[in-house]
């Protein structure tokens, strides 16, 4: 049975930074691409980053771009996502996904809050 399991969120003021995991267990990572999507209140579930199986391409959304950095240890079978200079709206629950071919796995999510 895949898990994913996230941690690290939580309530940081503006400018702050935090870092998410996403522990995996039942599927070994290093053949799944990865990524971390996020949902505000009231907006659909947006992507924030992906990085291919290889780990040679690494995407970012327009918004994060220069503060957000996205990880993989596939020793520890864990993804990161580190998050700098945040803002208000970074606010979100976000979510750990892996995915390769037709097949895609979620974590619970774990909320973000970022405080003016």
């Amino acid at each position: 049975q895949v898990q994913l399991v996230e941690s690290g969120g939580g309530l940081v003021q503006v400018g702050g930074s935090l870092r998410l995991s996403c522990a995996a267990s039942g599927v070994s990572l290093d053949v799944y691409a990865i990524g971390w999507f996020r949902q505000a209140p009231g907006k659909e579930r947006e992507g924030v980053s992906c990085m291919s199986s290889g780990g040679g391409s690494t995407n970012y959304a327009d918004s994060v771009k220069g503060r957000f950095t996205l990880s993989r240890d596939n020793t520890k079978n864990t993804v990161y996502l580190q998050m700098n200079s945040l803002k208000p709206e970074d606010t979100a629950v976000y979510y750990c996904c892996v995915w390769k071919l037709t097949r895609d796995y979620w974590g619970q999510g774990t909320q973000v809050t970022v405080s003016s």
